[in-house]
């Protein structure tokens, strides 16, 4: 069993075998960790995570559908929630969760005006009329 710690202090216990992918919590596991602190993850990003992995721990041919399934439900968040997970993704290496949120992002922006993608991602726009022309 390993137990994670989130930000505020809150823990988890889980089985190592939902430890999917190299990574953050597989290093440290393969070094003896029993604890991890998680010191850059919330208390509803790391149960976000975990479900993830418990998910994908599962995958087998046979439950193929359902992990495409649930992926599909998994990114129906906001882009703010979005953002945090392929943070905490990212810190923990799960290169499987940041490539199905990034997609999930790039997919909400394609075929956008660069208004509407500077709107979704509150970007101010500061080029001169002559400069943005060009944009």
């Amino acid at each position: 069993m390993l137990i994670l710690q989130s930000s505020d202090k809150n823990e988890f216990e889980i089985e190592q075998s939902i430890v999917i992918q190299p990574g953050t919590i597989k290093n440290m596991v393969e070094d003896d960790f029993t604890f991890i602190p998680l010191s850059n993850i919330d208390i509803e990003t790391l149960i976000k995570i975990i479900e993830y992995m418990k998910k994908h721990a599962e995958k087998t041919d046979s439950k193929e559908e359902d992990i495409k399934e649930f992926n599909k439900d998994f990114v129906k968040k906001t882009l703010n929630e979005l953002f945090v997970l392929v943070l905490a993704a990212n810190y923990l290496h799960i290169n499987s969760l940041m490539k199905l949120l990034c997609q999930s992002i790039a997919d909400r922006v394609n075929d956008k005006t660069p208004e509407a993608i500077r709107n979704i991602f509150n970007i101010t726009y500061d080029f001169t009329p002559e400069k943005g022309k060009d944009y």
